[in-house]
């Protein structure tokens, strides 16, 4: 799905996800990714029973939220898993990959610092 451009061409966006991928800007990405200030880098997790939270705790300090998008559909995570991020200062928020998309291209947009992890649909 084509998502329509709404933040400075600086910053990162994602312009299309779906068919196995993203497009980040004018870049195509297979597979899940991760989107930090740092830029974009594949995320070896292609269902929530491959996530591993503690793997996010680098982001301390580089943002404030975190978006999880879950993949086709939204998907609950026990209070328990974030609680550790949320102790570090990072707000954890996890929503099917179409609507983290967007909400993540909204808070670039707003100027936020925002990470997103993004599970590949097709």
């Amino acid at each position: 799905m084509d998502l329509e451009e709404q933040t400075p061409q600086d910053r990162l966006q994602v312009t299309a996800y779906g068919d196995g991928g993203f497009r980040v800007l004018d870049e195509r990405f297979d597979g899940s990714i991760l989107i930090t200030p740092d830029g974009v880098a594949a995320w070896p997790v292609t269902s929530m029973d491959d996530l591993d939270l503690d793997g996010f705790r680098g982001l301390a300090g580089q943002v404030d939220v975190l978006i999880i998008g879950t993949g086709a559909r939204h998907e609950f995570v026990p209070p328990s898993k974030t609680q550790a991020l949320q102790e570090l200062g990072i707000s954890v928020d996890f929503m099917g990959t179409g609507p983290a998309c967007r909400t993540f291209n909204i808070l670039q947009a707003e100027g936020r610092h925002v990470a997103a992890a993004l599970i590949a649909v097709e």
